[in-house]
């Protein structure tokens, strides 16, 4: 299926590594020129044509990849809100620390959108927010992570209205238990990496195995692509079954 995104320009945060890595270089596949902004690693990755480094989290950085873009490609299609990561702020750490994990984990993704908007709207283009199943299911110790995720689910809705009469569309992209360089750094941390790994697994209903980055980019893809045209405000679960069926079978 040609998802018709030969003439679309790309923006995405967290480009530069993991699910967000993937997400570049689908598009990039699928004939868009893609822009990534990221933190840590912003070289960029397959078919990537500008990479812009700097801490979404300062909204001078959202500015500025934004700007760049449109001044390299001289417009904006689509904006894919990805970055971020769990980061164990709990009930314990105290509300400087629950602020600051906010403004790394939702804040931007509200900046992003503010900044872009105008462009967006020219394009009528889409905007792809990624979440997390943590919004849905809660996890214990990451009081920070699920409210963020949660409020990104809830600007989806809230963004996909109020743009809807300019033509732009907003979904979201729910990953649950994905194997990137982060999750397996946080394997790592744990007493028998393989035993939980196995664990988990078992309890992942479809194939019993971890989503893989790329099956999360390519429905990223899609729901950006005109493909979807008439689809906004929703929220797809790319998780094999995890968040919402019955886990107990293994």
């Amino acid at each position: 299926m040609d998802l018709g995104l030969g003439d679309a320009v790309a923006l995405v945060t967290g480009g530069g590594s993991g699910i967000g890595r993937a997400i570049a270089a689908c598009l990039a596949r699928e004939g868009a020129r893609v822009a990534v902004v990221d933190r840590d690693d912003a070289r960029g990755g397959e078919g990537v044509l500008l990479a812009i480094r700097g801490d979404l989290a300062d909204a001078d950085t959202c500015r500025r990849a934004v700007d760049e873009t449109v001044a390299r490609f001289r417009r904006l299609d689509v904006l894919v809100n990805n970055a971020g990561r769990n980061d164990g702020v709990g009930l314990d750490a105290g509300p400087e620390a629950f602020a600051a994990s906010l403004r790394q984990n939702l804040v931007h993704y509200y900046t992003m959108l503010h900044v872009a908007r105008a462009h967006l709207e020219r394009a009528r283009g889409a905007v792809v927010n990624v979440g997390s199943k943590v919004a849905v299911t809660g996890q214990g110790g990451t009081s920070a992570y699920a409210a963020a995720k949660a409020g990104v689910l809830g600007l989806t809705r809230e963004w996909a209205l109020e743009l809807a009469p300019a033509g732009v569309r907003v979904n979201a992209v729910v990953p649950a238990e994905v194997m990137t360089p982060l999750y397996e750094r946080w394997l790592a941390t744990l007493p028998d990496p393989d035993a939980e790994r196995r664990r988990i697994e078992r309890s992942i209903p479809l194939g019993r195995r971890f989503t893989t980055p790329e099956e999360i980019a390519d429905t990223v893809a899609f729901v950006a692509s005109r493909r979807a045209s008439h689809t906004t405000g929703q929220v797809l679960f790319v998780d094999g079954g995890y968040t919402h069926l019955d886990r107990r079978q293994s």
